[in-house]
């Protein structure tokens, strides 16, 4: 005889689930003692948002579903500002809420939610389980959901007394679903062969999920075969090596203006793996909707996704590593002049990712980013949420090896912390190193004290400026000298972090980042550097007061 709560256990296991991220409720105290014995990691977390952004890291370097347990009501709310992340992401996750007992739904009972209404525009799929002899087969469809198709987050709500509820005669064996791999057919890679072989100036811009490190290999390699300049879309760019000769930069908010140019005057634009949604597109500037002046190839697992938004030359419903395997068949033979294109985009990337190396006030971001390349492991994992910090790393880190970055598309601040501890938690061996604004570090910071309590030497680097840049930035050049909400008061990050446990530094001038950085890494505890950078310093290559005013002529108009 088994629990409910004990079915769902082995069901997660039966699926290789290897570690979940949770904040405990009374709502599924029987899953929480069916873990005990179990083997399965469990880290305990601050705030659901924060669990449920561990979750979304976890799925979106491992390939893997993220496991979050949260409670109901309030604490099932919390957690979809993970949830969101991963939808817009398209990231495999399975969030798990307690819900209220059986006998008391329908009546608004203490901190019910019907969630299969509620949550329908946040995952893939909402469902609740009501019969505890069903739960490996709801817990097996979810993870196949989560990993079919477009990738995606799933939620299943498990009533306190179906999780108590004893079943007489669980399965004797449970057997996770197989997910199905979308493998493009031959007609179409020959289709696909004889456009790339007409075209004179194609691109390849890569996105999605769905990837591993060999697919990422085989189009390296075929891009070098092929001599085609290869762009990674928006929070992608670990999908390609960027010193590889090929390698034309990121497509998409704050594009290097040569690669866009280069994006709109393609014959043939090849999108693999991604929607190509807003922030790739560039506000939808790079591709007419719905009907591209350039030939085009969409490639995505979710069949869905092809005509949705640009219609495609030719339409391939296969996975990124499904696809990239294929390209190993094609015969190629570059169109003269592809060389050169290639070799001058790629030129213009190095010249764009290289950053400036002074600015307003005593600490300059320049010199850090490029120290920080230049000592870091190529295996380093970088997170970051949202803000005007993040564009330098957003533009200048050259990623160089799959699976080392966590970023959410979806924009979303707070998120940089929670991914370091779960990129951590996941690869224990590798360096660490999350960003943050100051407002973005307030959001989920709580989450540093997760990472102390279980040990994890994560270096979380704050760039303080004292306000909310990325808003202030807006506001200044449509509203300029009328600041409205935008100003921050925070807490000594330094010592914050030490009055969590872990190490602190300020770094008050660029000279004192690397020794800072080195005793940090030193100190083998969760670690804080707190950067305070002139408020001025507001983007890599304009003050605030440059922007001032820029706007307001066009909104007015």
């Amino acid at each position: 005889m088994k629990t409910g709560g004990e079915l769902v256990v082995d069901t997660l296991k039966a699926n290789g689930v290897e570690r979940l991220f949770c904040v405990p409720g009374e709502s599924y105290l029987a899953v929480l003692d069916a873990l005990v014995d179990s083997g399965v990691g469990v880290t305990v977390c601050r705030q659901e948002g924060g669990a449920a952004m561990m979750a979304d890291a976890w799925g979106r370097l491992t390939g893997k579903p993220g496991v979050c347990f949260v409670t109901r009501g309030p604490g099932a709310t919390n957690a979809t500002a993970g949830l969101h992340i991963a939808r817009q992401d398209s990231i495999p996750m399975v969030l798990f809420i307690g819900q209220v007992q059986r006998d008391a739904r329908e009546r608004e009972a203490f901190q019910e939610v019907e969630y299969r209404r509620a949550f329908t525009e946040f995952a893939k799929w909402v469902a609740e389980i009501d019969d505890p002899t069903r739960i490996p087969e709801f817990i097996n469809r979810a993870f196949s959901v989560a990993m079919s198709g477009r990738p995606g987050p799933v939620v299943l709500a498990l009533p306190e007394d179906v999780l108590r509820e004893v079943v007489e005669t669980p399965p004797a064996e449970i057997l996770p679903n197989p997910v199905a791999a979308m493998h493009p057919g031959h007609a179409q890679m020959t289709d696909f062969a004889e456009q790339l072989a007409r075209a004179e100036r194609p691109i390849m811009i890569l996105g999605g999920t769905r990837w591993t490190d060999d697919a990422v290999r085989q189009v390296e390699r075929f891009a070098e075969r092929a001599q085609i300049s290869v762009g990674c879309s928006f929070r992608r760019q670990m999908l390609f090596d960027h010193a590889h000769p090929c390698y034309a930069g990121d497509v998409g908010i704050g594009i290097n203006p040569e690669l866009a140019e280069a994006v709109k005057s393609s014959d043939l634009v090849m999108l693999v793996g991604g929607r190509f949604s807003e922030m790739p597109s560039s506000g939808y500037t790079l591709l007419d909707i719905p009907f591209p002046k350039q030939a085009l190839v969409h490639v995505h697992p979710d069949s869905a996704e092809l005509g949705r938004v640009y219609r495609p030359n030719l339409a391939i419903n296969a996975d990124p590593a499904s696809f990239a395997a294929a390209l190993s068949s094609i015969d190629v033979d570059p169109m003269p002049g592809r060389a050169a294109d290639v070799a001058r985009l790629h030129e213009s990337y190095l010249k764009w990712s290289t950053p400036p190396e002074s600015g307003p006030g005593d600490v300059h971001m320049g010199p850090i980013i490029e120290w920080l390349r230049d000592h870091l492991p190529e295996d380093t994992i970088l997170t970051n949420g949202a803000g005007n910090y993040a564009t330098w790393v957003h533009r200048y880190v050259r990623f160089r090896k799959y699976a080392t970055q966590a970023a959410p598309a979806s924009g979303s601040m707070g998120y940089g912390v929670p991914a370091a501890v779960a990129a951590k938690q996941a690869f224990p061996d590798r360096p660490v190193v999350a960003f943050a604004g100051d407002g973005c570090f307030m959001m989920h910071g709580q989450e540093f004290a997760t990472a102390i309590q279980h040990g994890l030497p994560i270096i979380v680097i704050v760039v303080n400026n004292g306000m909310y840049g990325t808003i202030r930035m807006h506001q200044e050049r449509d509203y300029p000298n009328r600041v409205s909400a935008t100003a921050l008061t925070n807490p000594d990050f330094a010592a914050l972090a030490r009055a969590y446990g872990g190490h602190g530094e300020t770094v008050a001038t660029t000279a004192d980042f690397a020794a800072a950085f080195e005793r940090a890494q030193e100190s083998g505890v969760a670690s804080i550097i707190e950067i305070k950078l002139d408020p001025e310093a507001i983007t890599p290559t304009r003050t605030l007061s440059e922007i001032r005013g820029s706007g307001v002529t066009k909104r007015r108009s």
